[in-house]
């Protein structure tokens, strides 16, 4: 399943792109599950995430690799390719691209795709992975204002 939110904020491409480090990060995160970052070595290819999710009575680790990361005068991207998942999940890429806007400021794009391991599933997962990643519209703005 595709999931595609953008969040345009008041900043320039280049303070967007130096903001995506570990404070944002745990600044992104949801209150629920409760996350703990084991690792997190950035955006550039070769990096590793490791989140480990507190679900009360278990926990579920999610690694994933940033496997790309380009730089253009319009757009800033990084991909991060989940390589292992938590129990409901069976596949994982986030595109991040960080686009500069014409009129000023730039649109952080969320685009993600994802897959459950059955396919009704990945129905019922959707609004909850939607509510995951608009949680984080307000959060950008006010980081990037």
């Amino acid at each position: 399943m595709q999931l595609l939110l953008k969040t345009h904020v008041n900043q320039s491409l280049p303070v967007v792109w130096a903001g995506f480090n570990r404070t944002l990060f745990d600044r992104l995160s949801p209150p629920f599950p409760p996350v703990d970052v084991v690792r997190f070595d950035g955006c550039l290819p070769g990096d590793v995430v490791h989140l480990r999710l507190n679900f009360l009575f278990f926990r579920q680790d999610w690694i994933s690799l940033i496997t790309d990361q380009q730089t253009t005068g319009q757009e800033i991207y990084f991909i991060d390719q989940g390589t292992k998942l938590p129990f409901f999940l069976a596949s994982w890429r986030h595109h991040h691209r960080l686009l500069r806007h014409p009129s000023g400021g730039t649109v952080v794009v969320d685009d993600i795709n994802f897959s459950t391991p059955f396919q009704l599933t990945d129905y019922l997962m959707y609004p909850l992975m939607w509510l995951l990643f608009a949680y984080r519209k307000p959060i950008y703005r006010a980081v990037f204002k």
